[in-house]
């Protein structure tokens, strides 16, 4: 069994910051469960291009508001505590920070080895280890 703490992630080498969110990881491909997860917060008033080629996600909103919009179609999905959205068809989006900080539960499949960060394309590199 392993037990992680948010509050031991944070500020250590498993918090990572990008320019409109921070993702703090708290299971990782090293730890073997075939997934990551992470406690992400986007900031308010943001706006991040995210196409996860190499990767599946589901987002779960615990606080705060933002809203996805999918590139392919261009239909807009507010997100609000209590929402899930999942990216089962590697959907190019946008990702957008509402009136306040938005905090998510994210799963990725395959897991994160944890020091990724979006390419100019907003995609993770697939990690080959």
């Amino acid at each position: 069994m392993k037990i992680v703490k948010l509050q031991d992630v944070i500020g250590s080498e498993n918090e990572v910051k990008g320019e409109n969110w921070d993702s703090r990881r708290l299971l990782l491909k090293k730890d073997g469960m075939g997934f990551s997860l992470h406690d992400t917060v986007i900031k308010a008033g943001t706006e991040t291009h995210i196409w996860y080629k190499n990767h599946l996600e589901a987002v779960y909103c615990i606080e705060g508001d933002g809203e996805v919009e999918t590139l392919k179609d261009g239909k807009v999905y507010k997100i609000t505590p209590g929402t899930v959205y999942s990216l089962d068809e590697h959907d190019e989006h946008l990702l957008r920070g509402g009136s306040e900080d938005m905090r998510v539960v994210c799963v990725f499949n395959p897991p994160l080895s944890g020091k990724e960060v979006h390419d100019e394309n907003g995609v993770y590199p697939v990690d080959e280890d």
